[in-house]
């Protein structure tokens, strides 16, 4: 299995938010994962902050922010140097695919969970 070191931005420890179901079913499939959301809590074995963390060699950001919640956190995220940035349903943004595409990282516009179930991710 592939570890993919994963950074879930938007994350909630309300179990019925997608960033919830995302953070399970990525420690389910064995991958690291951080998570940073507004508030604190716990998703399973995961500690959600509320701060930026360091990251040393992500392969992927999950965003679960809409995209005028995004806007703070564009250095954050470039400074990560990510493969990839996915943009699941409602998170979509133009501004920063193209910003990432120009910076070498694929933007993808997909659903983490959907990835996941399909063994795409």
């Amino acid at each position: 299995m592939n570890n993919k070191k994963t950074l879930v931005l938007g994350a909630s420890a309300n179990p019925s938010r997608y960033s919830y179901l995302a953070i399970k079913m990525l420690r389910e499939k064995g991958h690291d994962v951080t998570a940073i959301g507004r508030h604190t809590g716990k998703v399973n074995d995961v500690e959600i902050k509320a701060e930026e963390q360091p990251i040393e060699n992500l392969d992927t950001v999950t965003l679960y922010l809409n995209a005028n919640n995004q806007k703070p956190y564009y250095d954050y995220i470039f400074s990560l140097k990510p493969k990839r940035i996915i943009f699941n349903p409602g998170a979509e943004n133009q501004e920063l695919a193209a910003l990432a595409k120009e910076k070498s990282i694929l933007p993808q516009h997909a659903c983490t969970l959907v990835l996941l179930s399909t063994g795409q991710y």
